[in-house]
């Protein structure tokens, strides 16, 4: 292998793994350490927190915080246990840190508490969760833009749009109803 090709991410959907809780569970302690005083509550979610979702390897951890601009001070800290700081990478009001650049293995997702992102992606994982006819679709979806889009996350990522919106109104609409029954 020469030296560009260990610098291409390489898009490898794989089997559910039930590891995949205890390394939410470790890095969470981790990252509780460095930011115990700001946390309210700790989430595992994406793909990996989906019983029987085949998935990238990268555990998606979301944190509710009361001040998102408190968030900028454990930088250092964060980048000493293997992050790298991205700001707001795209989405207004979060900070986003990601662990390992080409073999990437977590992602931190940081809202202030009240965020809409937080319940988007808490409906998404639970209505995935109990609706696994669904979640086997987006394996499926998924494992076929791996192998389309080996090398390109966005192709990938572009692949998946359409499914993920109109599972987050599946969603939305299903945890709606759960709170007026």
């Amino acid at each position: 292998m020469t030296n560009n090709e260990s610098k291409i991410r390489v898009i490898k959907v794989i089997p559910y793994n039930s590891k995949w809780i205890d390394e939410f569970k470790t890095e969470s302690e981790n990252i509780l350490k460095i930011m115990e005083n700001d946390i309210v509550k700790i989430h595992h979610i994406g793909s990996t927190s989906i019983p029987r979702m085949s998935a990238k390897s990268v555990i998606d951890i979301l944190i509710e915080i009361n001040n998102i601009k408190n968030v900028d001070k454990y930088n250092n800290a964060m980048k000493s246990i293997g992050y790298e700081v991205m700001g707001e990478y795209g989405i207004i009001g979060r900070r986003f840190f990601l662990k390992g650049i080409y073999n990437r293995t977590h992602h931190v997702h940081i809202f202030q508490v009240g965020n809409p992102e937080i319940k988007r992606h808490l409906n998404f994982r639970d209505y995935m969760t109990v609706h696994p006819k669904e979640a086997e679709k987006y394996s499926k979806l998924k494992q076929e833009l791996a192998l389309e889009f080996p090398n390109d996350i966005n192709g990938y990522c572009n692949g998946k749009d359409k499914f993920i919106k109109e599972i987050d109104f599946k969603a939305e609409v299903w945890a709606y109803t759960k709170i007026v029954e």
